[in-house]
């Protein structure tokens, strides 16, 4: 068995340790190698310091996991004697076998409220997952190696110093002592630093990982060791999603998945100032926004940048900007005055130099804006107008395959680009800041014209 040694938080070495080997034995290698007595030497790992007749693999330790070695400093001071007064963190639970789950879920099942076991007899039995510490509860985005869902392992090390040398006075009861600070104290056993408080973060556990290799922590996947089926599919999947509603609605990964891709499509997610551009629950319940906007990652790379830049442009506008209407540009904009003249400055790879009319969206003019419409001729505004769509079409391929919308033209009054999937030619905007109702050929505000003479084409 393989351990990675980090002694007194200064370098780092492999030890190779028999299977099964106890804590004692590997203070025994470390002293040998390090010079010094066994017995001085303090074994931390994950907010514990460990008992000599524990193994490491009872110790939740996996193969190629870092623990701290530490070395007490051998004058008596304030700071060891508070390190040997600090005992209660060595009964502590395992950090890897936390459940915080029940922050998450309501007391009371009704429905599909509750999905998670807590019964450790139970903790066996879930579906899929089962290869790595079936009893973890913890799921990340891991975006170095696997980019994906995967188990997660959680950790802590001391706010000051970032080492893993702190034991904790207690561990996290739920999630809100591993995301907010100053939540969790304890002491940090370094010699050259005197730290109380307890930072965490996750790893992905599908693979050893190294001290900056941390992962988004996904607190609203769980595994599904109750059976609750899809809210979407009705197959009973895991791991799944469980949201914030009161009925706390399960999905499994994959519907979650289809959901956010045609909310994406439809533009209809929702700019919240506190939380960010995300979805509330797929059964439309109040209250159930997604504040860890980290979720969103299961779209895949393609998509998520797609998301990303959907939520620029939308916080553009709720800002009251404008996005640039120039074919292939769509820079958001910020215009000092509420002028109607707006120029797409050039500067640091952004912006084209486009000057257009902040109301109509046509190039500069004086006096009133004209109504565009659609003709046949081959005018320099319908050239304009085709490769508008055209660069609308190449660059959503670029983002996503699947998603590329054959036929699109941007909304009259905002600018976001609108699907036309079939049906009549009275368009709305998706945009629930928007709504604006236009027509599809003349690209104008639907009025009686349109609807006596092409509502249906």
């Amino acid at each position: 068995m393989i351990v990675y040694v980090r002694f007194n938080s200064r370098h780092g070495f492999l030890v190779e340790v028999e299977q099964g080997a106890s804590v004692a034995e590997l203070k025994e290698t470390v002293g040998r190698l390090q010079g010094v007595q066994p017995d001085r030497l303090r074994v931390i790992f994950a907010g514990r310091e460990l008992c000599n007749e524990s193994t490491l693999q009872g110790c939740d330790l996996p193969e190629q996991s870092t623990v701290h070695v530490v070395l007490p400093p051998s004058t008596s001071s304030q700071h060891s004697e508070l390190v040997q007064q600090h005992r209660p963190g060595r009964g502590m639970e395992s950090l890897t076998r936390l459940d915080l789950s029940g922050s998450r879920l309501t007391s009371v099942s009704e429905g599909l409220a509750v999905i998670l076991e807590t019964d450790a007899s139970r903790q066996g039995n879930s579906i899929g997952h089962t290869e790595a510490k079936a009893h973890s509860s913890f799921y990340v985005f891991c975006k170095t190696v696997c980019k994906a869902v995967q188990p997660g392992k959680l950790r802590v090390h001391c706010r000051d110093c970032k080492q893993g040398t702190l034991t904790l006075s207690r561990g996290p009861c739920c999630w809100d002592d591993v995301f907010l600070p100053n939540r969790i104290h304890g002491v940090c056993q370094s010699q050259d630093c005197d730290g109380t408080v307890a930072e965490f973060y996750l790893k992905c556990a599908a693979h050893p990982t190294c001290d900056n290799d941390t992962s988004a922590a996904l607190d609203l996947i769980m595994p599904n060791t109750r059976r609750v089926p899809c809210i979407a599919c009705t197959d009973i999947m895991t791991p799944v999603l469980v949201f914030q509603c009161a009925e706390r609605h399960v999905i499994c990964l994959e519907c979650f998945h289809l959901y956010c891709v045609t909310r994406l499509n439809e533009r209809q997610f929702i700019q919240e100032p506190l939380v960010g551009y995300s979805l509330p629950c797929a059964a439309g319940c109040p209250d159930s926004l997604i504040k860890e906007v980290h979720h969103f990652r299961v779209l895949g790379d393609e998509q998520y940048e797609r998301y990303q830049r959907y939520a620029a442009e939308e916080c553009v506008l709720q800002m009251g900007g404008v996005l640039c209407p120039a074919p292939g540009c769509g820079a958001g904009l910020l215009p000092v005055d509420d002028g109607r003249r707006v120029c797409c400055e050039l500067g640091n790879g952004i912006g084209c130099g486009f000057v257009f009319c902040r109301d109509c969206k046509a190039e500069y003019h004086e006096g009133p804006c004209r109504q565009r419409t659609h003709t046949a001729t081959g005018s320099a505004l319908q050239g304009y107008i085709v490769d508008e769509e055209a660069a609308l079409r190449a660059r959503w391929e670029q983002a996503s395959q699947e998603t590329i919308a054959e036929t699109t033209h941007p909304c009259p009054k905002c600018q976001v680009p609108v699907e036309k999937n079939g049906g009549c030619m009275h368009m709305v905007c998706p945009r629930p800041q928007c709504k604006f109702e236009w027509c599809w050929l003349c690209r104008v505000e639907w009025n009686r014209e349109c609807m006596g003479n092409h509502w249906f084409g």
